[in-house]
């Protein structure tokens, strides 16, 4: 593969990846900031586009920052916190309107400023961990230590190796006790000599760690083994009960399976509830240990107003919110809507949902269990009435063409589109701007040092 001297870098493009030009060939390099100069060698080369990666940096762009945290680099998140934080702001907004514009084809009203998250660090509520017993050492523990005992590991998976985790002594994610609660466990497993999972031969009594926090402060720890072993079982979960009497839902359960996901498992509660509550405005939410919530609690409530405000609510509306999760934003706009019916594809959420309307005293909300595409029909229209706002907060791979076709076939005043990913959002706007306009777009960061962006997008009918 080619390789390539004093290189500059140029901008940053799509998934956070900076680019350069090398003989009008557009490369993305990883882990660089614009202003640098560096050698790349190629490792992936196509017509028009190529891959390379850094080795020497000739000179550090002036826009850099020191990363605050010791494992940037290594465990595969944050990757732009060499960057200022308003840098960060510029990109993400960048590539908003490249999107809407190149993939869209969309004409724009013009794009409101972004608006960046009031918390730089440790804003999410949600992390989880992984215990492993094949640790990844970077390149100067390696050179400082030379003699390696031990290989128990609790934290990140280093990106691309399935069966390597990165040691975290401190993740600027989460509050605390998120820390204190990771440390204090590694430290007693390995007192006790508890055995930390093994992912290439699928054995160990350790195999994850979620946490969970809520601005009214209260705190949710799942503690997941491998396998049973109830005497060391009972005591590690006493002990970090003891050590942290604040917890208010201590649960456990044991995954034996292949993989890592909980849906389906029986989670247990070992001290406390089964469940956290946490506080948006004047509504309370109750979060279980396999519930969905937006892991970025006050930049949350920051988004759907904007969406309640996109909506333009006047009480005598049919509000139709696809893909609606646990019901956050159906009940954040109910009480200045006539009726909101929510649809999502898992049962456990619509459960979710009908409790935190319940919770809240909101009786105008009807929620559905169903795919979108399948029960989104003109079946389901004539019973149910055809809205006169739609509210879509899809997942990263947009909507199906089906649940396109039925929106405009329904034909609404109005469609709040939010999504996770400016790509499949400017595709599936582009499917619906025949009859839509683009009156709004309003780019919200809730991840910051990461290149996630979510973006919300007014349409109106033509």
């Amino acid at each position: 593969m080619p390789f390539f001297e004093k290189v500059e870098i140029t901008d940053v493009g799509a998934e956070g990846k900076a680019i350069a030009r090398i003989n009008d060939m557009v490369t993305f390099v990883s882990m660089v900031a614009p202003g640098d100069i560096v050698d790349l060698q190629v490792t992936r080369k196509r017509k028009r586009w190529a891959e390379a990666r850094v080795t020497r940096i000739h000179k550090l762009s002036d826009i850099r920052v020191e990363p605050s945290c010791e494992h940037f680099g290594v465990c595969g998140g944050c990757k732009w916190q060499h960057l200022p934080y308003q840098e960060q702001l510029k990109f993400k907004e960048k590539q908003v309107i490249d999107a809407l514009i190149r993939i869209g084809k969309l004409e724009l009203p013009g794009v409101n400023p972004i608006l960046g998250s009031s918390d730089e660090y440790f804003y999410r509520n949600k992390l989880e961990f992984t215990f492993s017993n094949r640790r990844w050492y970077t390149r100067d523990e390696l050179d400082a230590f030379g003699d390696f005992k031990n290989w128990n590991a609790l934290g990140f998976h280093v990106p691309g190796m399935f069966d390597k985790v990165v040691d975290i002594k401190k993740c600027w994610l989460q509050p605390e006790p998120s820390n204190e609660i990771r440390n204090f466990l590694r430290k007693y497993a390995e007192v006790h000599e508890l055995q930390f999972f093994d992912t290439r031969c699928s054995g160990g009594f350790l195999r994850n760690l979620i946490i969970r926090t809520s601005t009214t402060g209260e705190l949710m720890v799942i503690l997941v083994f491998f396998r049973e072993e109830m005497e060391n079982r009972i005591a590690l979960l006493e002990s970090l009960s003891m050590e942290f009497p604040q917890i208010t839902s201590l649960m456990y359960t044991i995954n034996t399976k292949g993989n890592d996901t909980l849906y389906d498992q029986d989670i247990i509660v070992y001290r406390g509830r089964d469940h956290i509550i946490e506080e948006m405005g004047d509504l309370k939410f109750r979060i279980g240990p396999k519930s969905f919530f937006q892991t970025n609690t006050r930049q949350s409530l920051e988004l759907y107003r904007i969406v309640r405000e996109f909506a333009g609510l006047t009480g005598n509306e049919l509000v139709y919110d696809l893909y609606t999760g646990t019901g956050t934003i159906a009940n954040f706009v109910a009480r200045s809507a006539k009726e909101v019916i929510g649809i999502e594809l898992v049962p456990a959420a619509i459960e979710d949902a009908w409790i935190n309307s319940e919770l809240n005293g909101i009786n105008n909300i009807s929620f559905f269990s169903g795919d979108a595409k399948d029960l989104l029909s003109k079946e389901f229209l004539d019973i149910h009435g055809k809205p006169d706002v739609v509210i879509t907060d899809p997942p990263r791979v947009g909507m199906y063409e089906s649940v396109v076709q039925t929106l405009l076939q329904a034909a609404p005043e109005r469609i709040v589109y939010v999504s996770c990913n400016p790509a499949t959002q400017a595709r599936d706007l582009e499917m619906m701007s025949r009859l839509y306009n683009v009156k709004k777009v309003q780019p919200v960061d809730m991840f910051p040092h990461t290149h996630h962006v979510e973006n919300v997008v007014l349409l109106e009918l033509k």
